[in-house]
């Protein structure tokens, strides 16, 4: 099992940017893929962003496409999300999450990560 502990979060105004950072702890971090996800009051949890095992490999969400940037450290156990030019509909919770198989396929579906983090929250104002 994988503890993971998201940071980072806070209050930013509409056009800032902000950077989340999901540190593991546990099983070898580097033999698995990544995920962020976010989620808000009364919405279901929505795939954000998600790295490979090896870096080598990202995709995101279309929401958004062309402003979040996921990438990790390895050799610090931590995942990172580069969050620019936030709209008001970014505010949720966001959780990292890690996959449950390792040197799997990258997905970005819930129910192929298995650990989650407790959360972090991302508010925009307008």
């Amino acid at each position: 099992q994988v503890q993971l502990v998201e940071s980072g979060g806070g209050l930013v105004q509409a056009g800032g940017s902000l950077r989340l950072s999901c540190a593991a702890s546990g099983r070898s971090f580097s033999w698995y893929n990544m995920g962020w996800f976010r989620q808000a009051p009364g919405k279901e949890r929505e795939f954000v962003a998600a790295i490979s095992w090896n870096g080598g490999d990202t995709s995101s969400g279309d929401s958004v496409k062309g402003r979040f940037t996921i990438s990790r450290d390895s050799t610090k156990n931590t995942a990172y999300l580069q969050m620019n030019s936030l709209k008001p509909e970014d505010t949720a919770t966001y959780y990292c999450a890690v996959s449950s198989q390792p040197f799997g396929r990258l997905g970005g579906r819930p129910g192929e990560y298995d650990s989650w983090g407790q959360g972090t929250q991302v508010t925009v104002s307008s």
